[in-house]
């Protein structure tokens, strides 16, 4: 058995049993709870009724092919980028890949703005602009997954494929794609998952011929009110999702091949060769088309009328004249309050969940994959479970603060499991023992021993949940109060609008979503402990 499999502690530690109530209580009112509603609600003669529809089978049609296309160009352009990047010593090599990074932990709504300035306004509204902007928010899956293999495959095997005369062809086809395949078929599941659920992206740049299931589950709840054919919606997607997740899972089982690895920086090769130079300069004009964007939606924020000005940011925290303007500053107040909450939740809730999973000899196995459920789920059909859970008795939130942190927190807790949990897994137990010799109590030697520890893995879990929270738009569109929105939801509001005002403050906010955000993230990555998990 693998180390980290193991429990880490026994006697030396709380029981697992205790440490893990609290997350087993949460998970089991807001995951289960509200999946059970929705399977309620779905499985009825009026939710059945509308899967019946022309227009549903189109809908769902489109969310699977584009998902699938855009899965297809994310993987091709993604695997030169990640070759560069990874196999050799590429100048700026670290700024390339954190530029590369840095789309993926922007809030979608921002990924749909940066796409809406950039391209020509006959693009806005068709399938084009939605395949673009996901190439780019997923690029750096690939890039990170493929590459992280990449980076520690043993060049001698390659090595020996040229000695035997093998172009750089076969030797790619015969040595290099067999040893990558499953980093290849995690990154295409993981890219097919989060474009099959796309909501923020699709509903700023989409159309009316444009619709996804997460879009059409939106409008259902929101707009035509029609619950049991939102919740039968979701029901296809949640048994869609789990028969990827079940099939990806049996198909990384198969393609999974042993082999050597090495340390990443014994394999950096110099760039020596055409196809070397051809491949790295492919790279660095991708890392050129993945910063474009960003610096378009910069660059609007401060366009005035043909002229350079900073009156859309003056705007964002202008009091509203009117009841019907959006106030960007108690947006962005919100958003602060529903941060602080959502960090305090999904650390206590994650951290505990994380020390059980780690202790535990029995269930840690099933503790762990249930806290990793919420994740395989669309925050859309998060928002709309909460929706339905918890607007009646006996446990009636809606005019509770708490509701959108909770939701956020529940897709921020798997990050901070997979935050702490390879910290406490790697400690070395022998130090519990000298301090159990010593005399202390068991929850003595966890706070002095593990205490520690948890200290900077926690910081890099607040750093995460923090992200989640600021950026998060998909649960959080269906639980905001109309007069408290969040900035993403603002975001979209000004979108909404006509004029060059609105679409100006849009632009605006965006980029400071998008400094606060790629910030936090970057913090967090540098204080991450080196055995910490993470993208």
């Amino acid at each position: 058995m693998d180390r980290g499999d193991r429990p880490v502690a026994g006697a030396r530690t709380p029981p697992a049993w205790a440490l893990a109530l609290v997350p087993a209580a949460f998970l089991a009112v807001f995951f289960a709870w509200p999946v059970v509603d929705i399977l309620r609600r779905g499985l009825t003669a009026a939710g059945f009724s509308v899967l019946a529809l022309p227009s549903t089978r189109r809908i769902l049609w489109f969310t699977l092919w584009q998902a699938v296309v855009s899965t297809v160009l994310t993987v091709a352009l993604g695997m030169p980028l990640a070759a560069a990047l990874h196999r050799y010593a590429v100048p700026a090599r670290r700024a390339a890949l954190l530029l590369v990074t840095i789309p993926f932990v922007l809030p979608t709504v921002v990924v749909g703005e940066a796409f809406r300035v950039l391209l020509p306004p006959s693009w806005v509204g068709g399938v084009r602009a939605i395949l673009l902007a996901h190439v780019f928010f997923n690029l750096a899956i690939v890039v990170r997954v493929v590459g992280g293999l990449w980076a520690q495959l043993d060049p001698r095997y390659e090595q020996a494929a040229r000695t035997l005369g093998a172009s750089p062809a076969r030797v790619f086809a015969s040595v290099t794609w067999p040893l990558l395949r499953p980093a290849v078929a995690a990154a295409a599941i993981l890219v097919f998952l989060f474009t099959f659920t796309s909501f923020g992206v699709v509903l700023v740049l989409g159309g009316p011929g444009t619709v996804t299931l997460e879009v059409e589950v939106y409008r259902r709840t929101a707009e035509l009110l029609d619950l049991p054919g939102a919740a039968a919606l979701a029901l296809v997607q949640l048994v869609l999702l789990a028969g990827v997740l079940v099939v990806s899972a049996r198909l990384q089982a198969r393609l999974a091949v042993r082999q050597r690895t090495r340390s990443p920086s014994d394999v950096l090769a110099p760039v020596c060769g055409r196809g070397a130079r051809l491949l790295v300069a492919v790279a660095g004009v991708e890392v050129a088309l993945v910063v474009l964007p960003l610096l378009a939606l910069a660059r609007s924020s401060v366009r005035v009328g043909g002229h350079w000005g900073l009156d859309w940011w003056r705007q964002l925290f202008r009091a509203p004249v009117t009841t019907r303007d959006v106030d960007v500053g108690a947006a962005l107040r919100v958003s602060a309050g529903y941060l602080v909450a959502t960090v305090v939740i999904a650390v206590v809730v994650g951290g505990l969940a994380a020390c059980a999973v780690a202790y535990a000899r029995r269930f840690a196995s099933w503790l762990d994959a249930g806290l990793m459920l919420p994740l395989g789920t669309s925050a859309v059909t998060v928002g709309f479970g909460f929706l339905l859970a918890f607007s009646r008795a006996p446990l009636d939130l809606r005019d509770s603060v708490l509701l959108v942190p909770l939701a956020h927190a529940l897709i921020a807790i798997p990050l901070v499991v997979r935050a702490v949990l390879p910290v406490l897994r790697s400690l070395d137990t022998r130090l519990r023992d000298v301090a159990a010799t010593l005399g202390a109590s068991p929850w003595r030697v966890w706070w002095t021993v593990d205490g520690r520890a948890l200290a900077g893995a926690l910081a890099v879990g607040a750093g995460f949940a923090a992200a989640v929270s600021l950026g998060e738009f998909g649960a959080t569109a269906f639980l905001y109060r109309a007069a408290s929105p969040t900035l993403p939801v603002a975001v979209v509001r000004l979108l909404s609008r006509p004029g060059e005002s609105n679409a100006g403050t849009a632009a605006a906010a965006a980029t400071l979503l998008m400094v606060v955000t790629a910030a936090v993230v970057l913090a967090t990555d540098r204080w991450r402990p080196s055995a910490s998990g993470g993208l």
